[in-house]
């Protein structure tokens, strides 16, 4: 298969960041929506999420094993890794964040806001301060599809930040209509988010926007970064250039700092999120529809842990 089956240039900028004979790999398939996958260097696994299914499927890079990783989740979505290799969760029927300690143990991070029940956390990262900030929008309340169909109980899908001190969680963006994929730019003075809003009316946005963050965790701006050309953006993660891999409708999209769409990674479905892994996180691992694949590209994750 020639390079085109699996890349499309759009700017010469992205012709470097892949290697023509690097196909996109399936490792997994069966799930009824892939979500969340977050990597483990101690281990070399991927953990990610099957909504419907209630599960965490877990994939072994040195042997190539896939296997169940927890079931029931509480339909899990989103997952990070935190300073100190646990795993951080966003649960959908549990309408929390929760957090795996090393010894298995499950700890809840954030589970309301001002005595109100959240929604259905979707997506985390953890800043370097040891702050969790998360998305939470209604898609797993809205019906039993992908959680417990309920009433949401603020009324509204914001940003929250978990302050690693006191526990206490605040609303820093509450603007957007369905906040979803989240991520800092490499010296964390800049917080992406998408709002997948499109979901609910044409008129809604479809597009990732840029924060500016100051050293308390205040946070200003909120300019649109990209809108979407295909579908609408999911999750996504930063390369150590400061680069955007995100999801999207026909696959994985490579911005820019800028910006610029400089390319695509093509995968044949649609895509939910994505994560750097490997000994040199170099490995893209994407959560497709229902598979996870891969695809060894040429440049390097955005180092995070």
């Amino acid at each position: 298969m020639a390079a085109a089956d699996f890349y499309e240039v759009l700017d010469s900028r992205f012709a470097r960041l892949f290697n023509g004979s690097a196909q996109v790999e399936k490792l997994f398939t069966g799930c009824r929506w892939a979500e969340g996958p977050a990597y483990f260097p101690a281990g070399r696994y991927v953990v990610w999420s099957d909504i419907p299914n209630n599960r965490m499927l877990r994939y072994d890079e040195t042997d190539g094993s896939v296997s169940v990783f927890r079931q029931p989740s509480n339909n899990s979505n989103g997952n990070t890794v935190d300073r100190q290799g646990r795993l951080v969760t966003c649960e959908h029927a549990g309408r929390r964040v929760s957090r795996t300690e090393h010894d298995g143990s499950i700890t809840t991070i954030a589970d309301s806001w001002r005595g109100k029940r959240l929604n259905s956390p979707n997506d985390a990262v953890v800043r370097s301060d040891g702050s969790i900030w998360f998305t939470d929008p209604a898609y797993g309340i809205e019906t039993d599809y992908e959680g417990d169909k309920a009433e949401s109980e603020i009324g509204a899908c914001h940003v929250y930040r978990v302050d690693p001190a006191s526990g206490e969680v605040e609303a820093v963006i509450t603007d957007m209509v369905r906040p979803n994929g989240i991520a800092f730019s490499i010296d964390e003075r800049q917080l992406y988010v998408a709002d997948t809003g499109r979901t609910h009316g044409p008129d809604n946005p479809a597009h990732i926007r840029v924060f500016d963050v100051d050293e308390l965790g205040n946070v200003s701006g909120g300019r649109v970064f990209a809108d979407c050309t295909a579908g609408v953006f999911d999750g996504f993660r930063l390369d150590d250039q400061g680069r955007i891999w995100t999801s999207a409708e026909d696959g994985v999209h490579c911005y820019d700092p800028d910006g610029t769409l400089i390319g695509k990674v093509k995968v044949p479905e649609v895509v939910a999120n994505c994560v750097f892994g490997g000994l040199k996180r170099n490995v893209l691992y994407i959560c497709g529809t229902t598979s996870l694949y891969a695809v060894r590209l040429m440049v390097n994750g955005a180092k995070t842990f």
